[in-house]
């Protein structure tokens, strides 16, 4: 804004732990973003598991993103994330990548997986931006519409030639 033409509201941004009050927020989002959208319950689960991590990206108090981070036997899979469509562009899906690559060095994770539906141009080159690489294909994984899931991984450093 120019100088001298009033100010601008600054937006609060913030990603904190999930919370049961956010849950319905969260359902909304997975409504909106994924055609296999997680149930209340599964998400509900979220809350007590001791294998996820979940958060939500808040903007002003409203939820406009979450991710979920899963580990198991020393590796981290990306179980979800996501970004309101009215919230998109404005970096926060990096934001929610950046806390859970966090999380993954705390926790000592070297290895870290996703999949993601072969169309989905905006999280893959989300995931390529920091460092993931394709290493295979589930074909015909997906339904409503069929397609394809690719595997990504990101290694503790080691070059995936594929």
């Amino acid at each position: 804004m120019a100088a001298g033409t009033g100010t601008q509201k600054e937006l609060c941004v913030q990603i904190v732990d999930l919370q049961p009050g956010d849950l319905p927020a969260v359902r909304a989002l997975e409504l909106e973003c994924f055609s296999d959208a997680w149930s209340e319950k599964l998400l509900q689960d979220l809350l007590t598991s001791s294998w996820d991590k979940a958060w939500v990206l808040k903007e002003d108090e409203t939820v406009c993103g979450y991710s979920n981070f899963r580990v198991i036997a020393g590796e981290g899979e990306l179980m979800r994330i996501a970004v309101h469509g009215a919230c998109r562009g404005r970096g926060y899906g990096r934001l929610l990548m950046e806390r859970l690559l966090r999380e993954a060095e705390e926790e000592n994770v070297e290895d870290i997986t996703l999949e993601v539906r072969a169309s989905n141009a905006p999280a893959i080159a989300l995931y390529e931006a920091y460092g993931f690489q394709k290493e295979a294909v589930r074909k015909n994984y997906y339904s409503g519409p069929t397609e394809d899931a690719l595997i990504y991984w990101k290694r503790s450093g080691k070059s995936i030639d594929r």
